[in-house]
């Protein structure tokens, strides 16, 4: 499974994994039994019970189409009106958890859901080799799209992994926290997000020269003297310290 890294409007970096072959495949033959199942009710209703086959025997073809065209704009449309109404998820996503988002970090909106649904009749519906189209983009790309994703920008997440506070800049507080160094709101969302990712990445290598430097840097740009004495632990009360004193801006 490949990572996508969203970075948000607000400068926040956003670690999701892009839905397996196995997760979208589920989604799909989920939606299309769900279709199958409303095409023998439609049948079992329409042409068996009320004998609609048969008043079509008396109709011109064109009126026949525009019937046959009446029962199947729920199949057509089906995968689009869902995703813009659960917000990137059909039935068959929402049974597996996983959704459609944009890889801008913005909402996807009804135009993007639009776009992957006009380039599905190429990924799934083209005849011989229906929705090879779509495995084989989906398995080659960076971010696991298909055609339609590329198209609109978007790809296809899974919501089983949750994004917990650590992906953020934020760190959790008591409410009954006290800050040690004010100058900390020298530094910007974008600065903290660098800050905690480096930090992050060399406490996991226990590589205690970056983290040297990178005390060094925040107190030569701050202003602010490490008064710990342990660069880690000045390094987790200085991204305390900006959550405290930015969390009600």
């Amino acid at each position: 499974m490949s990572e996508l890294s969203i970075n948000t409007t607000q400068n926040v970096k956003i670690n999701f994994i892009a839905a397996s072959i196995g997760e979208r495949l589920g989604a799909y033959f989920i939606d299309a039994s769900i279709k199958i199942a409303y095409i023998i009710i439609v049948w079992l209703v329409f042409f068996y019970w009320l004998k609609v086959g048969i008043l079509m025997d008396g109709l011109d073809d064109w009126s026949s189409r525009a019937l046959m065209l009446f029962f199947a704009i729920p199949l057509m449309f089906y995968s689009l009106t869902l995703e813009s109404i659960f917000e990137g998820q059909s039935i068959g996503k929402i049974l597996l958890k996983i959704k459609v988002v944009k890889i801008d970090g913005y909402q996807a909106g009804f135009g993007d859901y639009l776009i992957r649904w006009f380039f599905g009749i190429i990924d799934f519906f083209i005849p011989i080799i229906y929705g090879l189209v779509a495995l084989i983009t989906v398995i080659s790309s960076k971010n696991a799209q298909r055609l339609g994703d590329m198209a609109a920008g978007t790809a296809v997440i899974t919501l089983k992994n949750n994004i917990n506070i650590s992906h953020t800049i934020l760190e959790e507080i008591g409410t009954a926290y006290v800050p040690t160094y004010p100058l900390v709101i020298k530094l910007s969302d974008n600065d903290m997000r660098i800050i905690k990712e480096t930090f992050n990445k060399a406490a996991e290598k226990n590589d205690h020269e970056i983290i040297a430097k990178l005390t060094a840097k925040i107190e030569s740009v701050t202003g602010i003297k490490n008064q710990s004495g342990n660069n880690s632990d000045f390094i987790r009360v200085v991204l305390k310290d900006y959550n405290f004193y930015t969390q009600n801006m």
